[in-house]
């Protein structure tokens, strides 16, 4: 039978990847990486963002009390990365196979320059038959430009690398009714977010040593199935679990919206909201034409506000009369023109429709 080559993207949680002791779990490590060269041998594209990298640090190093907290994530991180990563390299050899390290920080993703260089980085070592192995550089990050855990990073590298599956390894089955431990728990197969309550459904704890927990993992899922992407949720520590997965045998599985023709541009505004740096608030007249089927773009007779101080190429945040959130938009010009422009007809539009996503 033949296997349709796949761009799969695997996630690993804290959890999986390490003992209670906070060591790396060799075992579970090596079996992972067999998993990926099966995949690969039957042509698949394979790219790994892997947590671990701080609780690997943990047991090597001793941390004087006078550090603050950022600090010693950071010490952790750098001794960490370097465990974590010689254990995946040794594994990968053992299957005579190269993997690679890529370390990004939220800011990659802030200009379309950067996350065209990283998308352009990824794509030339899956061309090389290289297996990059993505995480977040906390060695560099500090607290407010951090991303929520490696499930908001896994969504936003699989829209940024038009993957056909994201697969995230937790060390739970999935999604479920009720918080697992009560009896009357069921493991959602198939999620439609139309008929799950998920704030009652999902706890919001977190694990010992990631900072996720299933809630963010729910909803990055959704958000990127809404991209085109299918995302499952399922149990690293179950053995062959990547197979399991994606032939739709256990776990929880998000269907992708079938969202593939949104161009590459629309799909990084999407996934840019965090990384807005201003906000302008638009008259009912503007929100109208920007919700209808045509394609309007932003113009400045329909701005009614504008905060911050955004440069042109700036993701900018659009607010309606309410102070909803409406959507986002990368700036054709920054804030001090957009003030001169406000309220007037025959202006150029702040936001092209082309670099126009609505939520």
């Amino acid at each position: 039978m033949n296997v349709i080559s796949k761009k799969i993207l695997i996630k690993i949680g804290s959890n999986v990847l390490t003992l209670s002791s906070g060591a790396p779990n060799k075992e579970r490590i090596e079996h992972i990486v067999e998993q990926v060269a099966a995949l690969k041998k039957q042509g698949h594209q394979v790219i790994l963002v892997s947590s671990g990298a701080v609780a690997a640090g943990r047991p090597q190093v001793i941390l004087p009390n006078s550090l603050d907290a950022v600090s010693k994530r950071q010490v952790l991180a750098s001794v960490g990365q370097i465990a974590l990563m010689n254990l995946y390299n040794s594994f990968f050899n053992n299957h005579q196979l190269v993997c690679s390290q890529v370390l990004i920080t939220k800011e990659s993703f802030s200009t379309r320059e950067h996350y065209l260089n990283m998308t352009n980085c990824i794509e030339a070592l899956l061309k090389c038959n290289i297996t990059p192995i993505i995480n977040e550089n906390d060695v560099v990050s500090v607290t407010e430009l951090m991303f929520t855990d490696n499930d908001e990073l896994s969504g936003l590298v699989a829209s940024m690398v038009q993957a056909d599956e994201l697969l995230i390894l937790s060390n739970v089955d999935g999604i479920f009714t009720d918080h697992p431990t009560k009896p009357n728990a069921k493991l959602i197969r198939d999620f439609d977010n139309e008929e799950i309550d998920l704030e009652s459904a999902i706890s919001e704890e977190k694990s010992e040593f990631g900072r996720g927990g299933m809630l963010t993992k729910a909803n990055t899922a959704i958000k990127i199935a809404a991209l085109g992407v299918n995302v499952s949720i399922g149990n690293g520590t179950v053995p062959n679990i990547t197979a399991q997965l994606l032939n739709r045998e256990t776990g929880t599985f998000f269907k992708a919206r079938h969202d593939k023709n949104k161009s590459a541009v629309k799909k990084w505004i999407t996934n840019s909201g965090t990384f807005s740096k201003g906000k302008v608030t638009i008259n009912k007249g503007a929100h109208e034409a920007l919700l209808s089927n045509q394609a309007n773009s932003l113009l400045p007779v329909g701005i009614e506000k504008i905060e911050g101080d955004f440069k042109k190429g700036d993701i900018i945040t659009i607010i309606n009369s309410d102070g909803n959130e409406v959507g986002y938009g990368k700036a054709s010009y920054g804030a001090e023109k957009a003030h001169v422009f406000q309220k007037k007809h025959n202006q150029p539009a702040l936001v092209h429709y082309n670099y126009l996503t609505i939520k």
